[in-house]
């Protein structure tokens, strides 16, 4: 098996908080709920990518920082409409923020060459 973290953010509502981050190519893998009614906990994967999204009031807090390192920076920001880039020591990279107020910073690393 190969090892992964999956973090766990807070929302108000699982279903619409997955078709937000469908833009970003993310895709519902699972979904849970202990009787009907209560709160949904729902699994969504992106590549290598998982987080784990939580209507259950106490997990995870509002406005967590999640940083996602991907393949092509710029098609991640030209797909939420994102056009202008960071470019740190570590890599390019951009900041949004989901409806719920959770914050995904999402970048390229730099390569072997510093480039």
């Amino acid at each position: 098996m190969t090892e992964h973290l999956a973090p766990v953010l807070h929302v108000r509502d699982a279903r619409a908080a997955t078709r937000w981050y469908a833009q970003l190519g993310f895709v519902m893998e699972w979904e849970h709920r202990f009787a009907p009614g209560l709160p949904l906990y729902v699994g969504i994967a992106r590549g290598g990518l998982r987080i784990h999204l939580s209507e259950h009031a106490g997990d995870a807090r509002p406005g967590t920082l999640v940083y996602l390192y991907v393949d092509d920076v710029e098609a991640a920001a030209r797909a939420v409409g994102v056009t202008e880039l960071d470019d740190m020591p570590w890599g390019r990279d951009f900041e949004i923020a989901d409806p719920d107020g959770n914050r995904l910073r999402i970048g390229t690393a730099l390569g072997a060459d510093g480039s």
